[in-house]
Order: C-alpha cells, then sequence, then structure tokens
C-alpha cells in the first residue's frame, strides 16, 4: 500500500498545504497552540468549507491540541482549563471532519505522586465527549512524565482502560520523542503495541540530541541522531498514518516525505 503522509501545516488551508507536498493528509492547530483560547477554524469557508474542500482533495486532517493542556497536573488550574480547552478541540475536529485530535501525556511534578496524575487522565476520559478519537503522543522529557517511558505508558493505559469511553483513545508514537525519552526504536512499535494494542498515528522526526536526552527537538531525516533505516523500519512496522514534524516549511517537509516513501515503500 503508498504511504499515507502528510506533516504539520499551516492553520489557514490545509488543504493547499497538503498538495504542495503531494501529500494525502495534514496536521495543524486550531488557533494559538501555546494558548487556553478556545479553538478557531481559520479557514476562509469556515469549518463545513474545510470539510468539504478536504474530502474533495482525498485529504485526511488531523489536529493537533495546544501545548498548555495538562490534564494530568495535580494543580486545579491548569487541569480544570486544560480538559475544557481538549473538549473544545475535540468538538472543533468533528465540525471539520478531522481524523482525530492528537494531545500530549502531560506531566507532573518531580515530587508529585504519579498515580495521582494517572488517575487524572482516567477522570478526564471518563467526562469527555469524544466525538472523534482522542491520540496520546508520547513525550520526550520528564523523569515524572505520563507517556515518556514504557512503564509510565502501560499505568497510563491501565488508567484510561477503566475510564467510560476508554476505546476511544488511540496513540501516537512520535520517533523523535522515543529516541530522546530513552526508548529503543528497535523494538518500540512491538512493545507499545503489547501495551495499548494500537498505533493510530505515527509523527516521524529525526532528533537533534542524542538517545534519553529528554530533548525535544525535531529535525529533518538525515540531520539528526537517529539512523534513517531504524526511523523507515518504525514507519514500516507501525503500519498507520504518518506526520513529518520536521523544520524547513513546504521545501522541507515535502524532501523529507520523498525520503520517507523512497525507503518504506
Amino acid at each position: 500500500m503508498p504511504l499515507h503522509i502528510g506533516a504539520h501545516v499551516d492553520q489557514e488551508d490545509p488543504v493547499a498545504e497538503a498538495g504542495v507536498r503531494g501529500a494525502t493528509l495534514s496536521q495543524f492547530f486550531l488557533g494559538d497552540p501555546q494558548s487556553y483560547k478556545g479553538p478557531v477554524v481559520r479557514y476562509a469557508g469556515g469549518a463545513a468549507a474545510l470539510k468539504a474542500d478536504a474530502e474533495a482533495a482525498g485529504v485526511d486532517l488531523y489536529v493537533h491540541a495546544p501545548y498548555p493542556i495538562n490534564v494530568a497536573s495535580l494543580n486545579n488550574r491548569i487541569r480544570i482549563p486544560g480538559r475544557k480547552l481538549l473538549q473544545q478541540h475535540l468538538l472543533a475536529a468533528a465540525e471539520i471532519g478531522a481524523k482525530a485530535v492528537i494531545v500530549h501525556g502531560g506531566h507532573l511534578g518531580a515530587d508529585e505522586d504519579a498515580a495521582r496524575g494517572f488517575d487524572n487522565w482516567r477522570k478526564c476520559i471518563d467526562g469527555l465527549e469524544m466525538p472523534v478519537p482522542l491520540l496520546i503522543e508520547n513525550t520526550a522529557g520528564g523523569d515524572n512524565a505520563m507517556a515518556r517511558r514504557l512503564e509510565a505508558i502501560a499505568r497510563l493505559w491501565d488508567a484510561i482502560g477503566a475510564a467510560s469511553g476508554g476505546d476511544t483513545v488511540g496513540f501516537c508514537l512520535d520517533t523523535c520523542h522515543a529516541h530522546a525519552g530513552g526508548n529503543d526504536l528497535g523494538s518500540v512499535v512491538d512493545r507499545v503495541r503489547a501495551i495499548t494494542g494500537r498505533i493510530d498515528l505515527v509523527h516521524a522526526n529525526d532528533s537533534r540530541d542524542a538517545f534519553d536526552s529528554g530533548a525535544d527537538r525535531h529535525t529533518n531525516f538525515g540531520a539528526g541522531h537517529i539512523d534513517g533505516d531504524a526511523l523507515a523500519d518504525v514507519v514500516r512496522a507501525a503500519a498507520a498514518p504518518v506526520v513529518c514534524e520536521t523544520p524547513g516549511g513546504r521545501a522541507g517537509q515535502s524532501s523529507d516525505i520523498e525520503w520517507l516513501r523512497a525507503r518504506v515503500s
């Protein structure tokens, strides 16, 4: 099968951005990725037009939730607004016909009880209306992160499995985050599947930093610390749609898409 691949693009016209890259999907933010303000559809014709135009062009849409969301947090002033914002993005994603919303797993402070963070995830999933799937993404850093180490992902999945609606939650595997988070790319697909039963999306990125550095800094394929064959093997083994979140805009991402297609097909 041809590789179902695209990139993280500007939100004004994700359909056109996919076309420029020769891609079949686009991932983007709805509004300000660093803010607690609600989602905004910036497509010229609004949500309905974006849904119709994406369908007509054969482009799948994925929404990345804003970075401040941390539903595991023990701080009410972080957790509660984050839950609200996540709910808003799930509803907005449904309006544009998106395939899923991707959100980071979050973290606690170094001295806080991780069990409470995992239980906060259960409570969050219990209370969410999910008209589209929610995909939790593994993260690169933090010693008390909910989705960095495989052991933590297992605890997170146990918590989510106890929630009503847990079966609507999927997994997004980021190669840079896995590498920088200290997870061997040679076995990560099998080990994640053994925990979650699924991989719904791959964020294919090279890493500017060394293995287990904890640094979330993406770079273009072949320019970082991840072996090219290992990266291609992850994509092949995951057999899921792929988003390149690499730098360089249209030119850099188009080159990365071609690079990966040549190695995986």
